[in-house]
């Protein structure tokens, strides 16, 4: 019965990763990088998902309910998992390892981000280009924005290979390794789209 609900609790982490939490940080990386059209593009953009209706609703329940429970739960699979990379080097094996450290990271960048823009903005401040511009401007934190959105990216991208191993949806060893190949495309693609959002800033 343990053994069951565990397997449960793991798939439904694994879907939430994917559905809804990995289609939001696609959809983010496409408002920030307006960015690269300039202030006023990203403002409009941005204000655009701020003017959402329902939006208070659709935050909590459809973004940081189901993040949170990802976050949770991904962290006591991270200390809890018997990682064995070092004894066999596998591929996979790296990706199993370097999926729970790009979590761990991932949760710290994604709680100061949402720190120094979502409760910065409940306290009055406005979320907008000089925002992110001014956040940017100090090289430590320019250097953490890198960090933190490859390895959100990177995170996700991994967690969608393991989400279509999980889900039964690649199940032969040639299907996973297309898998393999279409999901690196997939964290290289979106990595372009998270630089270039983030030196728009700069």
């Amino acid at each position: 019965m343990a053994g069951n609900r565990e397997f449960n609790y793991r798939r439904l982490h694994s879907l939430l990763g994917v559905i809804p939490v990995g289609i939001f940080l696609i959809q983010h990386l496409v408002v920030n990088h307006f960015a690269t059209r300039g202030a006023e593009a990203f403002n409009n953009a941005a204000h655009f998902m701020e003017s959402l209706p329902f939006r208070i609703v659709l935050e909590t329940f459809v973004i940081f309910l189901p993040l949170l429970f990802h976050a949770l739960y991904g962290l006591y699979i991270a200390f809890t998992a018997k990682n064995n990379a070092s004894k066999f080097g596998y591929f996979r094996n790296w990706m199993f390892l370097l999926q729970r450290i790009s979590g761990v990271i991932t949760l710290i960048f994604i709680t100061w981000h949402v720190w120094e823009t979502r409760v910065a903005a409940a306290f009055g401040a406005e979320v907008n280009y000089q925002m992110m511009e001014n956040i940017l401007s100090n090289p430590l934190m320019l250097g953490f924005y890198i960090v933190g959105v490859i390895s959100t990216i990177f995170h996700f991208a991994n967690g969608l290979w393991s989400f279509l191993v999980s889900w039964g949806f690649t199940v032969s060893p040639r299907s996973q390794v297309i898998a393999t190949y279409v999901t690196l495309g997939i964290f290289v693609a979106l990595s372009i789209v998270g630089l270039r959002a983030i030196f728009a800033f700069v």
